[in-house]
């Protein structure tokens, strides 16, 4: 009986061992580099503006070399308006899912990043109007990632909208990302 206990605590431990590796949790935030890509707004250029995001990450581990990384992000994007004179700034801040297939590259350290964003625009700080943005975002998401330890990691990403972020402007939005961060 002793012997049956013991058998089974251990293949508890082992199973609890091997899920907490395909299944890890962390956060990461960094600083975003967005601008507006696409049409014009008669007159203005588009300025790039720096800004941040910040959030959780999940990396469900389904292969040796292959995982799904879904995120919940909160990132300002936008873009500064350049021209007749005059420089607008149009921040718009939004909750970010990115779903991202996972392909590690070497050996659990770099990894390539792909897959669809959606947003939901939950703030805005616009010098003119803003009733004209639209309240969701969707974009394509890829990137490169890099394991310092078992914990910290470090990756560059750029997204590209396919949706356009303001009622009156054929534009999207654009952002290049850079992101620390730890998984627990």
């Amino acid at each position: 009986m002793k012997k049956a206990i013991l058998l089974a605590v251990l293949l508890i431990l082992g199973i609890g061992t091997s899920q907490a590796q395909l299944l890890k949790f962390g956060v990461k935030g960094g600083l975003n580099f967005a601008n507006y890509t696409g049409g014009d707004v008669e007159g203005y250029d588009f300025k790039t503006i720096t800004s941040y995001h910040a959030g959780v990450v999940a990396e469900i581990k389904l292969f040796e070399n292959f995982a799904l990384q879904p995120e919940l992000l909160y990132s300002t994007q936008g873009s500064e308006l350049d021209g007749l004179g005059e420089q607008i700034k149009n921040e718009l801040g939004y909750v970010s899912l990115p779903v991202l297939a996972k392909f590690y590259l070497t050996k659990d350290k770099l990894s390539l990043e792909l897959g669809p964003q959606a947003s939901v625009l939950v703030s805005e700080r616009n010098e003119v109007s803003a009733e004209d943005s639209n309240t969701f975002d969707f974009a394509v998401a890829g990137g490169l990632s890099y394991k310092i330890t078992d914990g910290l990691f470090v990756s560059g990403r750029y997204a590209a909208g396919l949706t356009e972020p303001k009622k009156d402007a054929d534009v999207k939005n654009s952002v290049i990302q850079f992101s620390v961060g730890y998984m627990f």
